[in-house]
């Protein structure tokens, strides 16, 4: 599976349950995002919503591509920003490893710039139904 390879690749645990229960809602309509699959690898996209972007911004959550090199993810990146821009996103945020120079390089080539915001995260265990 290419999530699993990619979570090997990157250092994330992976976890097939956890990911199989995430991309259900992904695979179930264009809601919450989309999942792309292409000859090499995959994207996953996620919407959310900020005032600072003005608006819908979109997440590219995951992107990997297996044969790196021959022009793919370049095609590819450039068709995820023009859906993004065609679904209404004002801003395509992303984020790489900290230890993954190659991916960086590679994003800038592609127009993304780094952002002067540090993201932080908080897991949140299951809570009771809301009332």
């Amino acid at each position: 599976m290419l999530i699993r390879e990619f979570y090997g690749i990157d250092g994330h645990e992976y976890d097939e349950e956890h990911v199989t229960a995430a991309l259900g809602p992904l695979l179930a309509g264009d809601e919450v995002g989309q999942v792309w699959l292409f000859d090499t690898g995959y994207a996953v996209l996620t919407w959310g919503y900020s005032l600072e972007s003005g608006g819908r911004d979109a997440l590219l959550d995951e992107f990997f591509v297996r044969n790196r090199g021959g022009g793919v993810g370049g095609r590819v990146i450039a068709e995820l920003v023009e859906a993004c821009r065609a679904a209404g996103a004002r801003k395509v945020f992303l984020e790489t490893e900290a230890h993954n120079d190659a991916a960086r390089r590679f994003y800038a080539r592609h127009g993304f710039t780094p952002e002067g915001s540090t993201w932080f995260s908080r897991v949140l265990e299951p809570g009771p139904p809301p009332a």
